[in-house]
């Protein structure tokens, strides 16, 4: 539990940062001086550092093994485009001659794009982590030949950085067997963090057990500014997602508040792009009011999925305009001709953090003109500025009632006059210079955009966003995916180059159960299926129950990581627990559902003390808890059907149909010759047939 411990205190203080750094002007220029091994890349990050005079590798056999052939030491370096310190270092550092001559003459330097491997990322970290307490991006790691590390840290100053090379240099020549001896306890120590511990005992759920959960976590909830309690403010979607399905299960009102004073909260705040839609990663205070600018995939992907969830719950309109103007930025700025969905946008544009979201009450003045004063009041700006230099973030404060009152309109003038104002100064954003992009699709990042799509399309019924997950999916299949099955983590410039991790395999499984859920077309279901035998065959662990980060064909690293916790992304193994557990509903097939319940087993004691970072297990808790509901929707009226269902948040159904019985076991004899029928069924028994969608909601009790 102290290993626990100690890494839930690192996820949590763990912060990045944003530079806006253009990546495709990076190559533009021919006049370049040094031009590195970097050069042949696709990832944007890793071409930003291709004309540095130091002697960069990507991580790969040509680097390794140089290493070792000439016995050198090797720096890891790990970052992202986005990362501010990762560029300040850089600038500092790695475009410095002196700097790069003494690297190149005493080491093999490694780049590495932590988004394309955050196996190598994880391994490197858990070992910062137990060097000086604390991990961060940059991440530069100092290794033996063979892959072993013996020093490192996070952001280096330029004569920190000499200084640290140079002792550890020395250290190593001077004292080859206690540079082994700490290699070898630091590779033991990454070895063995996030133990494993196979529970054989037989473990039964209830929902007691949700209870002590919330019991536990409300202690670090904030029920004045929502969140979690303290600053920085990460959103963590997945720990809302349970929240949400935990009130529904025990009416708990304390965690429906949680949830929505945080979704209100976040919508009002600054952290939300008020003019363009869509949310930035973190909140720098406790307020949602100051982000760091840098807009994530992921991030945006499992707020849409959580917003439209909280819609079906609540009937909240905000929450409809929160998506709908977040998933128009996803089709505006992170959308590729191909249907596959871009990484992210950096923080800062012109060197600047948040020059590109931020304005001036002169210039609003001046856009906005006879209009400008409900928009300042609205977005409170001030003349000094709410923020930095006499800049204004945008943020609300007040509720919209209290303005219209104030200028004497109705709330329906109101959203007019806000809906006007947002489309001019939306127009007048894009003549800046705009964050730099970083272009490269990501599979598990993909696979959350497609689910957030078809989540959207089942809380408001817009075709446009099935339309695109249908899109995203054939985009997978045909880009991202090989004949055997074998998915690829990356894709840029038509090619993917990097064999995928376990949260790729995970979150693709779990948006195609998501898609089958909308069309009904079993396609989608079957391709889950095929993904999921093949990540048993190549990532399961068979002594402990759970999956491997990485593939049994990738070549091997200094340890075989299997993660279990859940962070601003739920991790891989709580992922493919619950796709074992409704795949397993799907097809009968009870021994996917026996591994799920190990899996579960495996981690129980973890998932009732640690809040959100076991959120997504706590869900599964709550299936084994309250066993869901199979639904069946049998006629040519299927998807109408479903389209009523879906109105209502069902957070235990498992839904399938269509107009004919199809192939599915539960789907088969229930087709009812000239009508519509609804089947709701637990344990393979079904009840009596309805043809009404209000007589089947009745059927399912919470």
């Amino acid at each position: 539990m102290r290993t626990l411990n100690l890494i839930i205190f690192y996820l949590l203080t763990l912060t990045s940062c944003g530079e806006s750094h253009d990546n495709n002007n990076v190559m533009k220029s021919k006049d370049h001086k040094y031009t590195n091994q970097l050069i042949h890349e696709s990832s944007p990050y890793l071409l930003q550092h291709a004309h540095n005079p130091v002697n960069w590798f990507p991580w790969g056999e040509e680097a390794l093994d140089k290493a070792k052939r000439e016995n050198k030491l090797i720096i890891v370096s790990i970052g992202y485009a986005a990362c501010h310190w990762c560029h300040v270092m850089e600038h500092e550092s790695f475009e410095n001659e002196e700097v790069a001559k003494y690297m190149n003459e005493n080491f093999i330097a490694i780049k590495v794009d932590r988004e394309e491997r955050p196996d190598i990322d994880q391994i490197y970290m858990n070992a910062v982590q137990l060097i000086v307490g604390r991990g961060g991006w940059p991440l530069n790691c100092i290794t033996l030949p063979n892959g072993r590390p013996i020093y490192g840290g996070t952001y280096f100053p330029k004569e920190q950085w000499l200084d640290m090379l140079n002792q550890v240099s020395n250290f190593v020549k001077q004292n080859p067997d206690k540079a082994e001896r700490q290699a070898k306890s630091l590779t033991q120590g990454v070895q063995a963090s996030e133990p494993i511990y196979s529970n054989t005992k037989k473990e039964e759920y209830t929902i007691s057990d949700l209870n002590n959960i919330f019991d536990n976590w409300k202690r670090n909830i904030d029920y004045t500014n929502g969140g979690t309690l303290g600053a920085p403010k990460f959103p963590l979607p997945i720990g809302y997602q349970f929240l949400l399905q935990y009130d529904y299960f025990s009416n708990n009102t304390d965690a429906l508040k949680a949830v929505t004073l945080t979704l209100d909260k976040m919508a009002d705040g600054g952290i939300y792009d008020q003019i363009g839609g869509g949310f930035s990663r973190y909140s720098v205070d406790e307020l949602w009011k100051v982000p760091h600018f840098e807009k994530m995939l992921y991030d945006n992907a499992q707020l849409v999925s959580l917003y439209s969830a909280a819609y079906q719950q609540t009937k909240n309109q905000e929450y409809k305009i929160i998506v709908s103007e977040t998933l128009d930025f996803i089709e505006r700025e992170l959308t590729s001709k191909e249907g596959g969905f871009y990484s992210s946008l950096d923080a800062d544009s012109e060197g600047e953090e948040g020059k590109f979201y931020v304005w001036t009450r002169e210039e609003l003045d001046e856009i906005l003109g006879s209009n400008s004063d409900l928009i300042i009041d609205y977005y409170n700006v001030t003349d000094k500025g709410n923020w930095e230099n006499g800049k204004n973030i945008l943020l609300k404060t007040k509720s919209d009632q209290k303005i219209a009152n104030q200028y004497k309109i109705t709330e329906r003038e109101l959203a007019e006059e806000l809906l006007t104002a947002k489309k001019i100064l939306l127009k007048e954003r894009t003549k800046r210079i705009r964050p730099g992009l970083d272009d490269k699709i990501l599979t598990s990042w993909n696979a959350l955009m497609l689910k957030a799509y078809v989540d959207a399309y089942r809380a408001f019924g817009n075709k446009k966003y099935l339309e695109a997950a249908i899109k995203n999916a054939e985009f997978i299949n045909s880009k991202i995916k090989s004949i055997d099955n074998r998915l690829y983590r990356n894709y840029k410039n038509s090619l993917a180059t990097i064999n995928a991790f376990l949260d790729d395999y995970a979150f693709a499984i779990e948006a195609l159960i998501s898609l089958y859920q909308v069309t009904f077309d079993e396609k989608w279901l079957n391709e889950a299926l095929s993904l999921l035998d093949y990540t048993i065959d190549h990532f399961y662990n068979n002594s402990s129950g759970m999956f491997y980060f990485t593939s049994d064909i990738d070549p091997a690293l200094i340890a075989r990581k299997i993660e279990i916790m859940d962070n601003v992304i739920p991790s891989g193994n709580s992922q493919m627990a619950k796709n074992l557990f409704i795949l397993g509903k799907y097809f009968y097939n009870d021994d996917f559902i026996r591994k799920s319940e190990k899996m579960l087993n495996n981690v129980k004691q973890n998932t009732l003390k640690s809040g959100a970072y076991f959120a997504n297990w706590d869900i599964l808790m709550s299936w084994f808890a309250r066993e869901p509901y199979e639904v069946a929707i049998v006629g040519k009226d299927a998807n109408l059907k479903r389209k009523e269902l879906d109105r209502n948040y069902l957070p235990n159904i498992l839904l399938s149909g269509g107009k004919n019985e199809a192939k599915l076991t539960l789907l088969k004899g229930k087709l009812i010759k000239g009508q519509t029928t609804i089947y709701v069924c637990q344990n393979k028994a079904c009840r009596l047939p309805v043809t009404e969608v209000n007589e089947a909601l009745k059927q399912i009790a919470k």
